[in-house]
């Protein structure tokens, strides 16, 4: 066992006085030493219910024989983040999750992991500490919330962001606000869409990483807390066959993943962060396949804010396991990818069912029939931008209009508020990617606010950063190289021509190459708008967003 380097011989002696200070006996020393990676912490409704989940996995774990000790992985609530400086600190996590893991699991060497995530930075940072530190490893999520229900119909956070700007439009008075304030997030637990963290969750358990219902047995039902249990009991099998994360992160099953996600309209956040974990397992993604598998993959699901339905619909239509028995109908998963079950995937989803056709179309009747994500390119995102097309109302599907440029969401959300935004215009916000923001801040706000102001079938918005799962329209996200580093998108100005083509794959700057290089020598680098602590080693060492904002290692090129 790994842990016998901490516990068994005679130099090992200081080591084991140790864990009698822990209480341990001499059972216990003879047995494996699982790390439970907990994730609890009181300011996240998301992560709020994680030490039920994680005394679950503990219970699961000594059932199976094996010896669970937890430590703690940080987590930061993207809603509250959201719109100030705190989102400056959001995408910055996952690397502190991922490294801070690591530190934890070889320092003491655990023997198996069991990583406890829910919202958005959690679920890719512990990917990306599993793949990394390759002992056998499990994920069980504290699962997602239950929709609100606000005056007779189910909504979620979106809703709440886009009730702000339907009330600044005059479109709901202010008691309907509070209506919504109260009501849209009633449980613990990821918010109830499938934004960035269910996404996220979703796909573990595409990867093959979580058991089936880990992205989405609601939070509150008891269903998670037996989940909980059984993943803490096969963490044991995996050690005792000695599967891990690299046995199962293979590049197949990153397409698969990458299948799964078109299929259900997964967050764009998911290109962010599947080349970020691939990294990790030596596999690499570019985000020009996510094109190829669109284009073969249809579109099953329309989750909000993409449609009217929540991830508790899905869990009742089936889960993720019956989407993926759909996409088999066209061979489009490969069914030999081992999972955490000890099984192949195609051992796995032999018995799922599609139990509503509503929620999870038949692969001969999909919402559409290339799959939720595009990239984009083109001189305006030389290397790309991504959208989550299967949220673009048919409209905008291709669009051209005036640039409106801001170098804030600040200001672009001042502007959208104040009525100044007109229909046609493409919002463009810039110095706001990996180191121009530095941290890639997700523009919820902005994009929620052209939907309420009644914009959001006419109006485009452009950005270095990045999106919320909860965000919907055509907002294209990711656009590299990014305005910091001298990217097309910093030469852009107030009233030049933008047109949009997603089904061509396409986002172009209609000035001519003469004038951009004009441009583009009166161009000069800004200032960095922070010089210290953490977000200052994170600017200097973050890669593009089309890279997945990895960290470069001393002497690494960009990847």
């Amino acid at each position: 066992m790994k842990s016998d380097q901490v516990k068994a011989g005679l130099q090992q002696a200081p080591h084991r006085s140790l864990f009698n200070a822990l209480g341990f006996t001499q059972e216990e020393m003879k047995r494996p030493l699982i790390g439970i990676v907990s994730s609890y912490n009181e300011i996240v409704p998301g992560h709020m219910n994680i030490d039920k989940i994680v005394d679950a996995v503990k219970m699961g774990v000594a059932m199976a024989g094996g010896v669970p000790r937890v430590f703690p992985a940080i987590a930061v609530c993207d809603g509250i983040a959201m719109g100030h400086e705190g989102m400056k600190y959001s995408l910055v996590t996952r690397d502190l999750i991922a490294d801070s893991t690591e530190c934890m699991a070889k320092a003491h060497q655990f023997d198996a992991l069991v990583m406890v995530p829910n919202c958005d930075k959690n679920v890719p940072g512990l990917l990306m500490a599993a793949a990394r530190i390759n002992v056998p490893t499990i994920f069980v999520s504290g699962g997602p919330m239950l929709a609100g229900h606000v005056l007779g119909r189910k909504r979620s956070l979106s809703s709440m962001f886009e009730a702000v700007g339907e009330y600044s439009a005059h479109k709901m008075t202010e008691e309907q606000l509070k209506e919504y304030e109260r009501k849209v997030c009633p449980t613990c637990g990821s918010c109830s869409g499938m934004y960035t963290a269910n996404s996220m969750n979703c796909l573990t358990e595409a990867l093959g990483m979580g058991l089936s219902g880990n992205g989405t047995i609601p939070a509150v039902y008891s269903d998670r807390l037996r989940l909980a249990k059984e993943a803490g009991m096969q963490i044991m099998d995996l050690l005792k066959k000695d599967i891990r994360p690299r046995d199962i992160m293979t590049e197949e099953a990153f397409m698969n993943a990458l299948t799964v996600d078109m299929a259900l309209g997964c967050s764009t956040n998911s290109m962010l962060h599947l080349p970020a974990i691939a990294h990790e397992a030596g596999v690499e993604i570019d985000v020009d396949i996510a094109n190829e598998v669109s284009e073969r993959t249809p579109n099953l699901c329309h989750l909000a804010p993409a449609g009217p339905t929540y991830m508790e619909d899905l869990n009742e239509a089936g889960g993720v396991y019956a989407v993926m028995k759909e996409l088999t109908k066209k061979d489009l998963l490969d069914l030999d990818c081992m999972t955490c079950t000890g099984k192949t995937v195609g051992e796995n989803i032999k018995d799922a069912v599609n139990l509503n056709y509503d929620v999870i179309r038949p692969i001969d009747n999909p919402f559409s029939e290339t799959g939720g994500l595009a990239a984009l390119k083109g001189n305006l995102a030389p290397d790309s931008g991504i959208v989550k097309r299967s949220a673009v109302v048919p409209e905008m599907m291709v669009h051209e209009g005036p640039a409106r440029v801001f170098d804030c969401e600040e200001d672009a959300i001042e502007a959208i508020l104040g009525g100044k935004i007109n229909e046609g215009d493409v919002v463009v916000i810039r110095y706001e990617g990996p180191k121009g923001g530095p941290g890639m801040r997700e523009m919820l706000n902005p994009t929620s606010a052209i939907a309420g102001m009644g914009l959001g079938s006419s109006v485009a918005l452009i950005t270095d950063g990045r999106f919320s799962g909860a965000s919907r329209g055509a907002s294209i996200g990711h656009v590299s190289p990014e305005a910091a580093v001298g990217g097309p998108i910093a030469l852009v100005e107030e009233g030049d021509r933008i047109l949009i083509n997603i089904p061509g794959h396409r986002l172009s700057l209609l000035v001519s190459d003469a004038v951009m290089e004009e441009r583009r020598k009166a161009w000069k680098p800004r200032k960095p708008k922070i010089t210290d602590g953490y977000l200052a080693r994170y600017a200097a060492l973050v890669t593009s967003g089309n890279k997945g904002a990895v960290l470069k290692v001393p002497g690494e090129e960009e990847a």
